[in-house]
């Protein structure tokens, strides 16, 4: 019987090799397999006729297979162990007395069983031996050590005390470095959790997917300040965790909004009034329904003189209004006595959205200074109340940064809707989409731009704040800014001009955009960059070599000519996605060792066009707010990550990383995969494969790193130096949003992390707000 069953599975498995196989060919694919079919078919049929050479043709499968993959892949573990996974354990089956010693006339013949199996158990053997060597072989790890800082090494910029944290990266600046050292590789790991806060803000029902907890606290004096995914407020004791005050602006609930998230509350203290006096320190607290609230930090009470009775109308001469399709879930920039917003809109519902409006009030009374428009550029006088600024712009919807002294603040710019077609697009809009405008913090006047993506077709906005850091090179001291994007590039540009500091070439890009529209001839690529090598036939994987065939077939099956593929009717494969290699939580920067801390993550999307018939049709969207239509443009554009029929990605990990790199040369000294699927697979075993973050590092003045924005539930310590993982904290939720650090009452670093969870990955749900430091 088990001769019999072994041949059944023979043949249904090169059944179904021989099916897909035959795909994979016609769609111009590898040949290996239809080949590998026939060994599995030969083999089943040999064993019906219970005859030993299926033993020797399976020996030869095995040894085929194998050489096959150690010449696509090498001794990479995860690459062997898929192509293995039913190849070695059945011919590990073939070998048990009760199926080899019934094949033949001598079913019990111990000397015939050996001689017909010696070379099926010589395969197994190598197998084992390939896979024994696999493990021990890290593939994929670049392990180095950054040079020391300089004797002389530039400090940071920083008007903030050591032990605080006053906006969304720190300072103004971005870089989400703190100058405290009371942490160190040496003792890092014996940091203990010191209280936790539970917000009592959970998901609603009735809330957007991506209703997530991104928010990174801010600690003044001593009090932590942070926002919930529903705009609520709260104040805690920064030494105890007990909550202090708390705020609710009644934001009504919306299915409409795309994001239901808070970032981040932004602070400023009015120099000018007198001690006490209330709203003397005040928050700022960007809400869902497009309001700027401004409260008293000292008792969460609205600031009744700001705007109108307290906030500022942010729907306030827009085109297009409707609710649920404007809002700001980043923290504004505060400088020079100016609250400085934008604001996001949902992508790819309607040609017709809101604008890209970058807006400037005072701090104070609330009155609109200045209004950078995107489709108006040179006018920034504010706008006279009967008039609407220029619709569908490129908007900011993420963190912006500034410098004071140079009177500059740095805006990250989107794409206009629709991403994947732009047909339509206005001569400012192709010069601002998916760029880093720097304006005057006095006039809003533009002082320069630079342009990330060309021609934007892949939903490739700039997604993160800008980190600004003055470089040592060889000219001298230069004043730079950090910019890391979506399609894996970093640039390093002068902040005064926005001359790039470390080298940017122009590279020839895929042609052929869909009817109506262009791609652009060149993209730029920055000396500092993480963009993926392009994707070939091998890099391609699944839990088994069926799923594997699979994502052959899917990947032939699409067009892809590498990065920046325009999308298409046949679909796309977008390699990096609009995930991006980098997204919100950006990169941080050590502005004494002159070095920059990412988490590079790899995931591809699909890409594919819809010709639109009408605008009453929904083509992928059948529900509020209708994302991805694209009303009133030629196509609705469905996207989908590149995953196999079981939900597993079709390339192979690791697909996140920490990367060390020295701002000065653009070198990267170190890249080590990051984070386990313990929380992603069916059983929770810790493998270490690399996954996906989102949610930004921080790196303090003792040399470690802390993330923890993985797809596993942990806050991370790194050695700076190295990128070693120093130690981890389990945490009871996912943790997407970017640790703080500052210095408690009594003199203890206390390390703060948010687990809340985040709807579009799918990570654990939760409300704790949870503070770390080492034993008294």
């Amino acid at each position: 019987m088990a001769v019999v069953i072994s041949a059944v599975l023979c043949i249904v498995l090169g059944l179904a090799l021989a099916v897909g196989g035959w795909k994979v060919i016609a769609l111009g694919g590898t040949w290996y397999f239809a080949i590998l079919a026939v060994g599995f078919l030969l083999t089943g049929g040999l064993l019906l006729a219970r005859r030993r050479a299926a033993l020797w043709v399976y020996s030869l499968v095995m040894l085929g297979a194998l050489g096959w993959a150690l010449y696509e892949v090498g001794f990479d573990w995860w690459q062997l162990a898929p192509r293995g996974s039913i190849i070695a354990p059945f011919g590990l089956w073939l070998l048990m007395p009760w199926v080899a010693q019934r094949l033949g006339w001598q079913h019990f013949g111990a000397r015939a069983w050996g001689g017909s199996a010696i070379p099926l158990m010589f395969a197994v053997a190598l197998w084992g031996a390939a896979a024994v060597q696999a493990i021990v072989t890290d593939s994929h790890d670049f392990k180095g050590m950054l040079p020391p800082p300089l004797a002389q090494a530039p400090g940071a910029e920083d008007s903030v005390p050591d032990g605080e944290w006053h906006a969304y990266g720190r300072t103004q600046h971005g870089t989400r470095y703190s100058p405290l050292d009371q942490l160190n590789p040496g003792n890092v790991a014996r940091l203990e959790k010191v209280w936790q806060f539970n917000t009592g803000d959970q998901r609603r029902p009735g809330d957007p997917e991506e209703t997530t907890y991104e928010v990174t606290p801010l600690k003044i004096d001593e009090t932590l300040y942070l926002c919930t995914p529903h705009n609520l407020v709260i104040a805690l004791d920064a030494e105890t965790g007990q909550e202090r005050w708390r705020f609710d602006p009644q934001v009504p609930q919306s299915i409409n909004r795309q994001h239901q998230t808070c970032r981040g509350l932004s602070y400023h203290l009015d120099e000018a009034a007198p001690d006490g006096q209330k709203c003397r320190q005040r928050l700022f607290m960007p809400t869902a329904d497009a309001r700027l609230i401004a409260l008293d930090a000292d008792t969460g009470e609205v600031c009744e003189g700001f705007g109108d009775e307290g906030a500022v109308n942010l729907w306030a001469n827009m085109p297009h209004q409707k609710e649920g399709f404007y809002y700001s879930t980043s923290p504004p920039v505060v400088a020079r006595g100016r609250v400085i917003i934008g604001g996001a809109v949902n992508d790819n519902v309607s040609v017709n959205a809101p604008s890209g409006v970058i807006r400037a009030y005072d701090a104070v009374s609330g009155e609109l200074l200045w209004n950078w428009d995107p489709g108006n550029p040179d006018q920034t006088e504010p706008i006279a109340e009967d008039e609407t600024y220029s619709e569908s712009t490129p908007n900011n919807w993420s963190i912006s940064s500034a410098d004071e002294a140079l009177g500059l603040v740095y805006v990250p710019l989107g794409n206009q809707v629709p991403d994947q077609w732009g047909g339509n697009r206005s001569e400012n809009t192709e010069r601002f989409s998916s760029s880093i405008v720097a304006l005057d913090i006095d006039t809003g006047q533009l002082r320069w731009v630079f342009q990330t993506v060309h021609h934007d077709l892949w939903d490739m906005d700039v997604p993160a704040q800008p980190s600004l850091v003055d470089i040592d090179t060889e000219g001298g001291l230069v004043p730079a800014l950090v910019a890391p994007t979506k399609q894996g590039d970093i640039y390093v540009l002068d902040r005064r001009t926005g001359e790039p500091v470390l080298p940017v070439r122009e590279v020839p890009a895929p042609q052929g955009a869909a009817e109506g529209d262009e791609a652009a001839p060149t993209q730029p690529v920055s000396a500092l960059t993480y963009e993926p090598p392009e994707l070939e036939d091998k890099d391609l994987w699944g839990a088994t070599f069926i799923d594997q065939m699979m994502c052959h077939i899917a990947f032939n099956g699409l067009r892809y000519e590498g990065r920046y593929t325009p999308p298409s009717t046949q679909g796309t494969l977008v390699h990096p996605g609009n995930f991006g290699v980098f997204n919100w939580g950006g990169v941080a920067v050590d502005p004494v060792r002159q070095m920059v801390f990412s988490t590079p993550a790899y995931l591809p999307f699909t890409s594919t066009l819809i010709p639109r018939e009408n605008d009453e049709a929904t083509y992928v969207s059948d529900s509020e707010p209708h994302l991805n239509e694209n009303f009133g443009a030629p196509f609705a554009v469905e996207l989908q990550p590149f995953v196999s029929p079981i939900g597993l990605p079709c390339i192979a990990p690791p697909w996140g990383y920490v990367a060390g790199a020295d701002l000065r040369t653009g070198r990267t000294h170190w890249m080590r995969k990051n984070g386990t699927v313990r929380d992603r697979a069916p059983v929770p075993l810790p493998f270490k494969m690399g996954v996906p973050s989102l949610g930004g590092p921080m790196l303090t003045a003792g040399g470690v790193a802390f993330l923890s924005g993985t797809l596993d539930y942990y806050l991370r310590a790194y050695d700076v130096t190295t990128g070693k993982e120093l130690a981890k904290w389990r945490l009871p939720a996912g943790g997407q949003a970017t640790p703080m650090t500052y210095l408690s009452r009594t003199g203890r670093q206390m390390v703060v992390v948010v687990a809340g969870g985040h709807g579009s990955l799918g990570t654990k749900t939760g409300d704790a707000i949870i503070a770390y430091a080492l034993p008294r």
